[in-house]
């Protein structure tokens, strides 16, 4: 019988295969829609850019945490 190939290079470790590539997956994800997004509005997002310089720093760390959040709260909605 010949040896199976590894699906991908954590192939063999369990669990944290699967997480890793869950996460993995997600990111990628999330490049994709950020290149799409840049592709076809890059007007608009540099506008929103030059809006967030101008923004106090508080305000942009409360946006990430709350997008950060928002974004965990998903996947673990998606996958439990």
């Amino acid at each position: 019988m010949a040896p199976t190939k590894n699906k991908n290079f954590l192939s063999g470790c369990g669990k944290v295969n699967e997480t890793v590539t869950i996460v993995l997956a997600a990111f990628g994800l999330v490049l994709a829609i950020e290149g799409i997004l840049f592709s076809l509005f890059p007007d608009s997002l540099k506008r929103a850019m030059e809006r967030i310089m101008v923004m106090p720093i508080e305000s942009i760390k409360l946006v990430g945490i709350s997008t950060a959040f928002t974004g965990v709260l998903i996947l673990w909605l998606v996958l439990s």
